[in-house]
């Protein structure tokens, strides 16, 4: 009989997660597979930040630390928002948190009541959907599709509002598709937000630091809406500190307090030596992480050039993060031996199963024609991979 609750049951586990799973257990079994699944620098974090950390562990910081941050990193944090988005936000309106997910889910659950309407701007990160859900909210897809870069217009979002939205989620660059907004577009949403009451905004800004065009901009920054947003960040993609599980919002002092009570209940403060080792990445000059965002830019022009062989397989160029979202519906209705396609779900354990390579079909990210290939490895194993896919389509008939 199962007993769990219906809240569990109507979760879904993570797409992400779960392919990266697959591909640890065949590794496990000897099999060669090539893992494009997870949305991880290849790097390792920074000598200076693991430094920081060492010294934390000798100066006895393995205590409990304050539920919203110590106080060192939310000054930071402050600073850094000031220095590098020319953003006001004062140590008090700061929460860290145990990675940008968990900071995302403090938001929802502060401010989402069962019913409320929380338009997501598709392609969107994987968690939203299944964090919205969680908070009883109801997730609302806005499409944007590869001809626009997959970047919503202020005019769509517009035409989605209705006197039960509460909120909006996207990320910019965005974790799929590698788009960034610019500022003229951020300008347009803005407006359409401060023209409703009571609209908020959580900007997930967690690729700052790798963007490849332009530059990065922010919501917040739009005098007219800074007090219905919800800056998300943190250390994890910058500085290749995934592990380390710093997460952090800069939002209106209400939103942040509400945040820190419901963090007292669930997980209390964010481990005392990450938070330590977090103070030297945001203190840092930001030109530290140029080196990483250059290699991936060298891995995204590779991998686009790779693809180009791939009959069929459609692609934008992104202007930032670590991914190609990539349409393959040409491929859906086709077989190989006893295997037929008919989603992108279907193609993705194909070339699990036949190029021992894993992906993430789209539907993950609400676009069922799409498959997120993440280039955050090598260019050696880019080429193999790539290899390996076109072969295994090649097969399809």
């Amino acid at each position: 009989m199962n007993s769990l609750s219906d809240r569990i049951n109507r979760l879904s586990e993570s797409q992400t997660l779960a392919m990266t799973r697959k591909s640890r257990e065949l590794i496990a079994q000897g099999i060669d597979v090539i893992n494009l699944s997870i949305g991880e620098p290849d790097f390792d974090t920074p000598d200076f930040i693991k430094d920081a950390a060492k010294k934390a562990i000798d100066d006895n910081f393995s205590h409990y630390a304050p539920v919203p941050g110590y106080q060192d990193l939310r000054d930071a944090i402050s600073n850094k928002f000031k220095r590098d988005n020319g953003l006001d936000y004062s140590p008090d309106q700061i929460v860290v948190s145990t990675g940008a997910k968990h900071s995302i889910a403090n938001v929802a659950l502060a401010l989402i009541n069962p019913g409320d309407e929380v338009l997501l701007l598709s392609p969107y990160w994987v968690s939203y959907f299944e964090i919205v859900k969680l908070a009883e909210g109801k997730p609302i897809p806005v499409s944007a599709g590869i001809e626009n870069d997959f970047k919503v217009t202020a005019s769509q979002l517009e035409a989605a509002i209705t006197d039960k939205t509460k909120l909006i989620v996207f990320s910019t660059p965005c974790n799929p598709s590698g788009s960034v907004f610019s500022e003229e577009e951020l300008k347009a949403i803005a407006d359409v937000v401060a023209a409703h009451e009571d609209l908020y905004v959580i900007c997930d800004e967690i690729y700052e630091h790798i963007v490849f065009t332009g530059k990065h901009n922010s919501l917040a920054k739009f005098d007219h809406v800074k007090d219905r947003v919800i800056t998300v960040n943190g250390v994890s993609k910058g500085f290749a500190m995934t592990g380390w599980r710093i997460g952090y919002i800069g939002a209106p002092a209400w939103i942040a307090k509400a945040c820190t009570k419901i963090q007292g209940q669930f997980t209390s403060g964010a481990s005392s030596i990450s938070q330590k080792a977090a103070v030297a990445a945001v203190s840092a000059d930001p030109s530290c992480t140029e080196e990483m965002r250059n290699t991936f830019k060298k891995r995204r022009d590779l991998i686009l050039d790779l693809l180009k062989d791939l009959d069929g397989l459609k692609t934008n160029v992104p202007e930032g993060a670590f991914y190609v979202f990539a349409d393959i519906s040409s491929y859906f209705n086709r077989t190989h031996a006893d295997t037929k396609i008919e989603n992108a779900t279907d193609l993705s354990m194909y070339l699990l199963n036949e190029a021992s390579v894993a992906l993430v079909p789209g539907d993950a990210f609400g676009e069922a024609d799409y498959m997120r290939i993440s280039y955050a490895c090598s260019d050696e194993v880019i080429n193999e991979a790539v290899k390996r896919i076109k072969a295994a389509l090649n097969k399809l008939k």
